[in-house]
């Protein structure tokens, strides 16, 4: 059996039989029946244990799509070969699961070369489960699943690979975006129109943008600071272009920035009820507020690498970034995606602005389809977003390095 060998607790026992064989023929037959026989039964017993395994079927539930940061549990239940058949024999075995790059065993036991680490169940009795982490964005690949199998004396090993594989696409990490710069991108013009307000919702601290006719005057008097009435639905808004690209068009970490920046700031957008159009070295796409649209967002953005955009200033916001941190820049402003991020994360910004600071896993179980209420959607776990410098200081105004330069990207 040419996948099967000998452990290393095999290889004692047959030199220890192959000693008292050498003995039993100096010294006498009292030595091979104490030793050599003994061990002998359990190497023929567990060579034809280990024979007689077989693959079973394996069935790989819980990843599921995700964003950079986030952690998964991963079930793997093991079958007869089709769903709810049991395994013709159970044995014991060491399971793992290969990983693409950008995704990493973040179990105890955790996991090198591309493979989870070890788990050692009894097939057949009971699934193997490990915690699967998303470091990188992108499209990423499970399995196959690798069994290293033993008998029950732990004498032979036999090494079983079951082809079965999963695709997860790996989200960039999302960011909250404060009220006051989302407003000043649609409500401005929004508001000179006709409004087809509905029931009355709650009352918020002013934002720019915000009409004085909806000023709360009686809560201004009394809160000493501006408050204003907000209605369940205020306005259809505008449509709102975003076009991004990266400074440099061969460099992988600006491109984890853009896609982070973008999709923070156009999902932002979408929860607000706003249609944008999103240009990316990706592609584009026309996002409509609701699942479909944001779906479509964040699979550009997973997507997306380095690269110039044409007409970039033909858009509303154009966004350029570099390996530390991006600029944003509207008509009327440039800022860093990483002082949007700050002002966002202040003490209080959560309070002033739905409530968008901090996460709920509760409510949307890293379903990107959830509205985001989150400063980040994968803030669970510190992923390759955060180590490549999502989180760096700001780049110091006047530097030409990474986002610095407001040139046009490949120029």
């Amino acid at each position: 059996m040419a996948d099967a060998f000998l452990t290393r607790r095999g290889r004692v026992v047959l030199a220890v039989c192959v000693a008292g064989a050498v003995m039993a023929v100096a010294a006498g037959g009292r030595s091979l029946n104490a030793v050599v026989l003994p061990g002998a039964v359990a190497l023929a017993a567990g060579y034809v244990q280990i024979s007689r395994v077989e693959p079973p079927g394996a069935r790989r539930s819980g990843p599921g799509d995700g964003f950079v940061g986030e952690e998964r549990e991963v079930r793997i239940d093991f079958d007869g070969g089709a769903p709810g058949t049991p395994v013709d024999r159970s044995f014991v075995a060491d399971v793992r699961d290969r990983l693409d790059d950008g995704l990493a065993d973040t179990s105890d036991s955790g996991g090198v070369d591309g493979r989870t680490g070890a788990v050692r169940i009894a097939v057949g009795e009971e699934p193997a489960t490990y915690r699967l982490g998303f470091l990188e964005r992108g499209d990423r690949r499970l399995g196959p699943i690798e069994l290293s199998a033993t008998d029950v004396f732990g004498l032979f090993e036999r090494r079983l690979r079951i082809d079965e594989r999963d695709r997860v696409v790996v989200y960039p990490a999302i960011r909250a975006i404060p009220s006051w710069f989302r407003r000043g991108l649609y409500a401005d013009e929004a508001l000179g129109a006709s409004r087809q307000r509905e029931e009355f919702d709650r009352l918020r601290e002013y934002a720019r943008g915000d009409s004085l006719r909806d000023v709360h005057w009686p809560a201004t008097a009394k809160h000493d600071e501006i408050v204003v009435k907000e209605f369940a639905a205020e306005t259809d808004h505008r449509r709102v272009s975003i076009a991004g690209g990266t400074r440099y068009s061969a460099d992988a970490d600006a491109a984890d920035v853009l896609a982070s920046a973008t999709a923070s700031l156009a999902l932002s957008l979408l929860d607000d009820g706003v249609p944008v159009d999103v240009r990316l070295p990706a592609g584009a796409v026309a996002a409509e507020p609701g699942p479909h649209g944001r779906r479509e967002l964040l699979e550009l953005a997973a997507h997306t690498g380095p690269g110039a955009i044409d007409d970039l200033d033909d858009a509303d916001v154009r966004i350029v970034a570099g390996r530390d941190d991006a600029r944003i820049r509207t008509e009327d402003r440039t800022v860093r995606f990483s002082e949007l991020r700050a002002a966002a994360n202040a003490p209080g910004a959560g309070e002033r602005d739905g409530g968008r600071r901090d996460v709920d896993r509760r409510k949307w179980g890293g379903d990107p389809d959830a509205t985001v209420v989150d400063g980040a959607y994968g803030s669970s776990a510190h992923g390759a977003s955060e180590r490549r410098g999502n989180d760096s200081p700001v780049i110091a105004p006047g530097r030409t390095d990474g986002a610095g330069d407001w040139r046009r990207p490949g120029r």
